[in-house]
């Protein structure tokens, strides 16, 4: 993904986001079905018609991809897992849960689910179209195309390739069988790189055929399944490393707390200039009330800074995220994602004993890797 998404808002408890890839595939399906498809199906329709319809039908079809991913994202929240989000880009969605599901069964049930709903939609919008095409040609052209659409979208998904459903319910299945996740997560992501080589493989058999934006769209489909897959098993790994790891472990003691009212000019001068740190932490009477990093600094104007206290422009603490000594590693990631940022205050007993980064995070991960632990 690009990095950059707009949330679209809350339903059902899940926050829903569109990543700036998204825009891309969505105007490409657009202009697929207004210059290919709607043309080829009703010659004698004006052009401003198909780029109506291609709009239509690929905002609806995006929502019967989200309709996909909610129904994945319910049933593990009735399974008891945490899903943080659901955000729409390049190649569809993704459900983001916290963590591995809990059991086999689990994962199996909350996979099916997804197939299951897009042939569920295949059926409504067939029926939709069957009704329509006495009244409306417009509308039963975009309910038949949705109804096509949603079939290949559930027998896509099904392909036996992780992180696709077809590649999940194949990591449960051996996972039911072996009991072991690491080993079945391992096999489902090298059977998924696998149909990501055959679906390229058919891309360029497609382009020296002459179909090149068939053939395009299968080996970019092809190149962002292998990533995904490789992806996928690195990041079951990187739960494991890190559910082993505190932040006890992790956090840096040396650290410079600087007082509420100090002003700009003086924290760059003492601390920021000394140090070359990126946040300090604010305390008044021993007690954490804030921190203040640099783009804290930044907005203000530098005129400013021999008036401007360091508590007027601190995150103040009741805005901050915060770990414990006894989190673990997962639950700093989730913390730093959750809001952003690159640090957190660590807490023991209410007091403030470290500060623990991203950078923290990523040396103890390299020295991992150059250990072989973590592979």
């Amino acid at each position: 993904m690009s990095g950059r998404a707009w949330r679209l808002g809350r339903f059902f408890g899940i926050n829903v986001y569109i990543d700036s890839s998204w825009i891309f595939i969505f105007l490409l399906v657009a202009w697929t079905l207004a210059v290919g498809y709607f043309p080829r199906s009703n010659p004698r329709w004006e052009q401003s018609t198909y780029w109506a319809l291609g709009l239509v039908t690929s905002l609806l079809f995006f929502l019967s991809v989200l309709v996909h991913e909610f129904c994945h994202s319910l049933v593990a929240r009735a399974f008891g897992e945490k899903v943080d989000r659901i955000t729409l880009f390049l190649f569809g969605g993704a459900a983001q849960m916290s963590a591995e599901p809990k059991t086999p069964k689990a994962e199996f049930l909350m996979t099916l689910a997804g197939p299951f709903s897009s042939f569920a939609l295949a059926a409504l919008f067939g029926a939709l179209w069957a009704l329509s095409r006495p009244l409306s040609p417009a509308a039963a052209a975009v309910f038949y195309y949705l109804s096509i659409i949603n079939v290949g979208l559930g027998l896509f998904n099904l392909l036996p390739g992780f992180p696709l459903d077809g590649g999940c319910l194949l990591r449960s299945a051996i996972w039911a069988a072996t009991g072991n996740l690491r080993l079945a997560t391992k096999a489902a992501s090298t059977v998924g790189q696998g149909v990501a080589f055959l679906l390229v493989m058919a891309g360029l058999l497609r382009l020296f055929a002459g179909s090149f934006l068939d053939g395009l769209w299968l080996m970019f489909i092809g190149w962002f399944l292998r990533n995904a897959a490789i992806s996928s098993y690195r990041q079951l790994i990187l739960r494991e490393v890190m559910a082993e790891v505190y932040a006890s472990q992790l956090m840096n003691r040396d650290f410079a707390p600087v007082s509420p009212d100090l002003t700009l000019s003086e924290l760059v001068d003492r601390y920021i200039i000394q140090r070359h740190d990126h946040a300090y932490p604010v305390l008044e009477g021993g007690s954490l009330v804030g921190i203040i990093c640099l783009h804290d600094v930044r907005k203000v104007p530098r005129d400013h800074w021999p008036t401007v206290t360091v508590r007027q422009v601190m995150t103040p603490a009741p805005d901050l995220q915060v770990v414990r000594t006894t989190d673990d590693g997962n639950t700093i990631l989730a913390r730093m994602a959750a809001k952003d940022v690159h640090q957190l205050p660590v807490l023991e007993d209410g007091r403030l004993v470290g500060m623990v980064s991203r950078n923290d995070v990523v040396r103890f991960l390299q020295w991992q890797t150059e250990l072989g632990l973590y592979a």
